[in-house]
């Protein structure tokens, strides 16, 4: 079965030999991929659990926590459009969820309350460090999209990792001027000694664009540019240069225009499978309190994009 509705989470679990204890919601759902990544996992540590999908309504997810609760289930994932709901559905919430303003993990405690965790900027730290064996705390960096929830995330685990610059371009700059002033102040408030005024934001067709990519050392797409195969890059490729170090969130295709242009180029190139990986790993580990299987998550992963 393809995905579960909140009528049926009565019945998952009766005359079922394996019980689902985890799951995803979203509208549409049909089409993640979490159930190939986190049940290879689950069985890697021979664990008698299953993990499904559940399709809710937007206006539904408290409703949605009760019923999965009460039907067994003791971890979930939440994918779009439901991530701030979900953070307004939490009695607790981990602070850097708070400032990404989304919550994208639910950890039910034995009473059935739940706290919420973003593992989305955590999963990118761990993304880049296995890509190109650097911190993003040592790089500056610029994100292309970054209007957006990933966008957003990224940016705010960029002030956590105390990066050294931090460039936010977006099509639409009105976007990024509150997620600016939030920015600076999780630094000041933080007492970090990362970029906090040295935060810029531009326009992706702003004519400062070319230099500020320039004086970036890795650049981050979180725009959907890049999905479909006539899909062009989503700022010059010749932009980029063999310094330069090249994340696309996208992981299906493989390549982007984007990322084929800047191998060319010379640059260091990765896409976002990484990212879905190591998002994925710490959602399992909050939930189990142990390290998660990654070779069996990554392999789970790659043979779904195969099929």
């Amino acid at each position: 079965m393809k995905y579960f509705t909140l009528d049926q989470l009565d019945s998952i679990n009766v005359n079922r030999e394996h019980p689902a204890r985890y799951a995803v919601i979203g509208k549409p759902v049909a089409h993640s991929l979490s159930p190939q990544l986190h049940q290879p996992a689950l069985d890697a540590l021979a664990l008698n659990a299953r993990y499904i999908r559940v399709e809710v309504e937007p206006g539904q997810v408290s409703t949605a926590f009760d019923k999965m609760y009460a039907a067994g289930i003791r971890g979930i994932n939440v994918t779009v459009p439901h991530k701030l709901e979900a953070l307004e559905s939490c009695q607790t919430v981990d602070p850097v969820a708070k400032s990404m303003g989304a919550v994208n993990t639910i950890v039910f405690d034995s009473n059935g309350l739940r706290t919420g965790f973003n593992t989305d900027g955590p999963g990118f730290t761990r993304a880049i460090r296995e890509d190109f064996g650097v911190d993003p705390g040592d790089l500056k960096v610029i994100i292309i999209g970054a209007g957006g929830g990933a966008g957003r995330a990224i940016a705010t685990q960029c002030i956590v990792e105390n990066c050294s610059q931090l460039i936010l371009a977006n099509r639409t700059i009105e976007k990024l001027a509150p997620i600016k002033e939030e920015l600076i102040s999780m630094a000041h408030r933080d007492v970090l000694e990362g970029p906090r005024d040295r935060i810029e934001i531009l326009a992706l067709d702003d004519p400062a664009l070319e230099e500020a990519i320039a004086a970036s050392e890795l650049i981050v797409n979180t725009t959907s540019v890049g999905l479909k195969p006539i899909d062009p890059s989503p700022f010059p490729s010749r932009w980029v240069e063999p310094h330069h170090l090249v994340y696309d969130t996208i992981y299906n295709p493989s390549k982007t225009r984007l990322l084929r242009d800047s191998e060319m180029q010379g640059a260091r190139i990765a896409n976002g499978l990484s990212l879905l990986l190591h998002q994925g790993a710490l959602s399992f580990e909050y939930w189990l309190n142990c390290d998660a299987p990654l070779e069996a998550m990554r392999q789970g992963v790659k043979n779904a994009l195969k099929g």
